[in-house]
């Protein structure tokens, strides 16, 4: 399953950053962030459930940038 998210992040280093975040988060198989169009793109894992997932995957970004939302 793949989901398909706004994302706001403030510069392209960081959304480089939250892309290898999001990639290393558990339930993830492939996440890319377009940082023009600000959008994230996640490939989840078989059976993982989207929601619980997004939310790793928005506490990691945090890390990198603490203002940082996924629309989800």
């Amino acid at each position: 399953m793949t989901g398909k998210y706004n994302i706001e992040v403030d510069c392209a280093n960081c959304a480089n950053l939250m892309e290898g975040a999001a990639n290393k988060t558990e339930g993830v198989v492939n996440a890319v962030v377009n940082f023009m169009a600000l959008k994230m793109t996640v490939e989840f894992e078989e059976g993982a459930d989207e929601k619980k997932v997004m939310k790793k995957v928005l506490k990691a970004c945090r890390k990198i940038e603490p203002d940082c939302e996924i629309e989800f």
